[in-house]
């Protein structure tokens, strides 16, 4: 068969293909065989990956980051499509004449990322004050290759490639619409706390594929360390007003809203206030438009806790709310935990020919 790519993969379908392997965990079901959970990403998509005891894809040599060739069989599991995964092993040179290219695989912006730094440059020249402005322009050349290319996050929202990108752009451009409609905002202080906020982001996480956290991530969070960069640039800029430079860092600091939800301090001015909600809506509309067309019915998001209906027209009743247990997700075909060979005799052999996983 030939590869396919994730967006096109449907219930029952088997298929081969490659992908990049975002996650890989391995597990034990309640009987206390071993299992993988994987996650697999191209370009377009990503789907669950299991790899139960039968397969001979439990002991291969891949691992998390890692491009992949895959062999599986698709199936439905309460509204949301999962793979059982076949085969599994790391992509090599040969596999190239077979269509593999990183750049299908790593998850990018849908927009142009030329015109996303266009847009964040043209709502920019709306900051009036001078030190702003030298503030914007050091800000935006000493971290422009980054920001253009840089994820808003691991795995909530905008987890992509230009990713943080589009959510600063996003959030800007809808921030000078409300600062014409409130006109007592502050409009400085909202537009460069936007560019601000996730500025951190570029130290916490790495850059794609592997977008993963950092030491200096994990220890000591995006929060603080944008708020560390916005004193690091205003540092170079002669007399910066120490006023204005103390209600940034706090919109920076109190960003995220809640304490619980890592903000050192609760939005205290208007402005922060804003900029919080505007976060806020725009990370979770992009939870609601990651999920759109990928089942016909509502959808449990766990980033927000609830049952969702990515488009209105669809109203249908929620299958029931997945379990919270370690255990894992069950399979079209066969039962956790029991012996499965039987209902799986034919599939090891049934895949058609496809891509060669054997490695050579």
């Amino acid at each position: 068969m030939p590869s396919t790519r994730i967006s096109e993969l449907r219930d029952g379908e088997r298929a081969t293909g490659f992908a990049l392997l975002t996650k890989k965990e391995l597990r034990q079901d309640r009987n206390g065989k071993d299992f993988i959970d994987l996650e697999l990403t191209d370009a377009g998509g990503s789907i669950t990956g299991k790899v139960w005891s039968d397969s001979a894809a439990l002991t291969g040599d891949y691992d998390a980051h890692d491009f992949v060739a895959w062999k599986g069989i698709v199936s439905d599991y309460r509204g949301n499509l999962q793979l059982r995964v076949r085969e599994c092993r790391r992509v090599t040179e040969a596999d190239r004449e077979l269509g593999f290219d990183e750049a299908d695989l790593i998850p990018s912006t849908h927009e142009d990322i030329d015109d996303l730094w266009k847009r964040l440059g043209a709502v920019l020249t709306e900051v009036e004050r001078p030190p702003l402005v030298t503030l914007v322009e050091a800000t935006m050349r000493q971290h422009q290759a980054a920001l253009r290319e840089h994820p808003a996050a691991k795995t909530i929202h905008h987890a992509y490639r230009g990713g943080l990108l589009e959510h600063t752009v996003s959030m800007i451009e809808l921030a000078s619409r409300l600062c014409g409609h409130y006109r007592d905002l502050d409009r400085d202080l909202v537009l460069v706390g936007i560019l601000f906020h996730d500025l951190g982001k570029l130290r916490e996480l790495g850059a794609m594929p592997a977008n993963e956290y950092t030491h200096e991530g994990r220890l000591v969070g995006h929060v603080v360390i944008g708020r560390d960069l916005l004193r690091e640039q205003a540092a170079t800029i002669p007399d910066f007003p120490q006023d204005v430079l103390l209600q940034l860092e706090h919109i920076v600091l109190s960003h995220q809203g809640p304490r619980e939800y890592g903000s050192p301090v609760e939005a205290s001015t208007p402005e922060a206030l804003v900029v919080h909600l505007i976060d806020n809506l725009d990370s979770k509309l992009a939870q609601f438009r990651a999920i759109r067309g990928k089942g016909d019915g509502p959808q449990y998001v766990r980033g927000l806790g609830r049952w969702v209906y990515p488009d209105s027209g669809l109203v249908r009743p929620a299958p029931a709310l997945p379990e919270t247990s370690a255990e894992p997700l069950e399979a079209s075909a066969g039962t956790p935990g029991e012996d499965s060979s039987a209902a799986e005799a034919d599939d090891d052999d049934s895949l058609q020919p496809g891509l060669d996983l054997s490695g050579a």
